[in-house]
């Protein structure tokens, strides 16, 4: 792991607006190559007002977030995920995950 690569995770305390009312996201995050990224990511989710939690999973590329829907919405979600990227060394992208409505036929 490359030292200038090193992240320190966010902690965050959300306010009581920001808890207020919830609701959650999936999203399936692209561009991560290891826990720093992550981090980097979980850090960008984490400074938007209105999210309240993130979760950024490397292994799975996946990002679940808790939020409040008043303050914040999906479309700020993926900016903060790609604006976790702008160093110009790293490159993040997502999108919401979303169930399929039929089955697969093969």
């Amino acid at each position: 792991m490359d030292e200038k690569c090193h992240v320190e995770p966010l902690e965050k305390t959300p306010t009581v607006e920001e808890q207020r009312t919830t609701t959650s996201a999936l999203l399936v995050v692209g561009g991560m190559g290891c826990p720093n990224c992550a981090a980097r990511v979980r850090n960008s989710l984490l400074a938007l007002t209105g999210v309240v939690e993130a979760q950024v999973m490397l292994e799975t590329g996946t990002a679940d977030i808790t939020y409040n829907p008043d303050l914040t919405d999906v479309p700020a979600l993926l900016d903060a995920v790609a604006q976790a990227g702008a160093d110009g060394r790293h490159h993040y992208y997502a999108h919401e995950w979303q169930e399929l409505a039929a089955p697969v036929i093969w």
